[in-house]
């Protein structure tokens, strides 16, 4: 089967696995805030002082709405509440640090958003401070935040970098102005080269650039030259996703409607084209949506075969143990999940009542752990295997079952105990893992719960 039949059978609905079991499937009935508080503290000690932690903070303040965007956020352009959010921030802080008998080792720290750079670079050191005040920093510590092109300054690069920040992503999308237009996500070439060359200047060792293929009305012709503007540029990572059309959950993008967005051909041509051109470009391929230079962690990562991926994407260091701070926010035990309650006014009431802020979680069975980590194997290293008899573990027989119809057309190649992604396989990761989705196959989603795989 040639590769546009391949992308027409399998463009359904899929998770983008950056857990196993996704959000939608987690069994709240078992969940608790007492349940998650003992697999916080067990995590912990077993892996703090050779791992530690990683710590992501969610930074939700935007002061426009970009209509694609996908993410918790609160529009505003009152600056005000960026230091009652932190505050607050930090009490929740201390309240996982109150759990525990050792100071954290912190590996890694990612700040997210909404738009961090929202925030001042004053701001920004005192929230960095207040997580440090009760924490040590990790021998193999990195940090990494997410940046506007527009307003990420000067003064944000060099405060977060004496801080200890070395990694910094901006989000592009696209640089056709029709798109940027449609989408209302502004900034110009110049903008970005800036912030690029402030970056270097000031000693980051790897930029990102975040681009979406599949947005409304983009073109052929305005991608080529999106990503010729970003070869030139040359960031050392550059992560390439397809555009989630869920209008159902992010009412922003009702802005425009599914005749502005590119048919099914035209974004597999987008996708194609655009893979070719970062690779011509000197990129390589990482994972899934992820293109390297050599010189790259992540890049090096892949190679020895250590890359990782949870909530925060690829990442080329593991900790066993991730705190999510702030709303919406999801933490990973590795034996669970919790998220964080998604309005700022009862996060605050819940952390100032002293509460763990978190409404919903996962514990995982043995059988969740045992495909989460079939499905992270596959997703970092484009393999796995296993120890014979599989029939010990009935959901992932049945799962590597369901593979076969996927070995038919030539995505994995599957031996006694093992299996492997082909090249051809490379491109239907999502529907490879989802095949071994136990919890998705006994309960077929009724309304959507997910963006189309391609």
């Amino acid at each position: 089967m040639n590769t546009k039949s391949l992308i027409q059978k399998y463009n359904v609905a899929a998770p983008r696995y950056t857990s196993y079991p996704t959000v939608p499937y987690w069994d709240e009935a078992t969940f608790n805030r007492e349940n998650w508080a003992n697999a916080v503290v067990s995590t912990f000690n077993q892996s703090n002082a050779s791992d530690g932690i990683s710590v992501y903070i969610h930074l939700p303040f935007c002061e426009s709405l970009c209509t694609y965007c996908g993410c918790n956020t609160r529009i505003t352009v009152n600056h005000k509440v960026e230091e009652p959010y932190i505050a607050t921030v930090l009490k929740e802080w201390s309240h996982y640090v109150a759990l525990f008998k050792d100071r954290p080792l912190i590996k890694e720290l990612h700040l997210g958003g909404g738009t961090p750079t929202f925030f001042s670079a004053d701001n920004l050191r005192l929230l960095i401070d207040g997580i440090f005040a009760l924490a040590d920093r990790h021998p193999d510590a990195e940090f990494s935040f997410e940046g506007h092109p527009g307003n990420t300054r000067k003064d944000h690069l060099d405060t977060l970098y004496d801080l200890g920040f070395k990694r910094l992503s901006l989000g592009i999308q696209d640089f056709d102005p029709r798109v940027q237009l449609i989408i209302n996500r502004i900034q110009s070439y110049g903008e970005v080269e800036i912030a690029t060359q402030l970056a270097r200047a000031a000693g980051y060792t790897s930029v990102n650039y975040d681009l979406i293929y599949g947005l409304p009305l983009q073109t052929l012709e305005g991608l080529q030259e999106t990503i010729a503007s970003v070869i030139q540029l040359k960031p050392d990572r550059i992560a390439y996703y397809s555009y989630a059309h869920v209008p159902w959950v992010k009412p922003g993008q009702r802005r425009y409607t599914e005749k502005d967005l590119p048919s099914a051909a035209l974004k597999q041509q987008l996708y194609e084209t655009g893979r070719e051109l970062l690779k011509a470009g000197g990129y390589t391929e990482v994972g899934m949506d992820h293109f390297t230079l050599t010189s790259d962690t992540l890049y090096t990562a892949a190679e020895e075969g250590s890359l990782h991926r949870n909530f925060m994407g690829y990442t080329h260091q593991y900790s066993r143990l991730m705190i999510g701070l702030g709303v919406s926010s999801i933490s990973d035990t590795w034996t669970g999940f919790a998220q964080n309650v998604k309005k700022v006014e009862e996060y605050t009431a819940l952390v100032n009542a002293g509460e763990i802020p978190v409404f919903k979680g996962h514990i995982l069975d043995e059988t969740d752990l045992i495909l989460r980590q079939h499905i992270l194997n596959i997703m970092c290293k484009g393999e796995t295997s296993w120890e014979l008899p599989t029939e010990q573990h009935p959901d992932f027989y049945e799962g590597l079952e369901r593979m076969e119809l996927l070995a038919l057309d030539g995505l994995v190649a599957i031996e006694a105990s093992s299996l492997k992604v082909t090249e051809k396989g490379k491109r239907f990761l999502r529907n490879i893992c989802m095949t071994l989705d136990a919890r998705l196959w006994r309960n077929q989603p009724t309304t959507p719960l997910f963006s189309m795989a391609d």
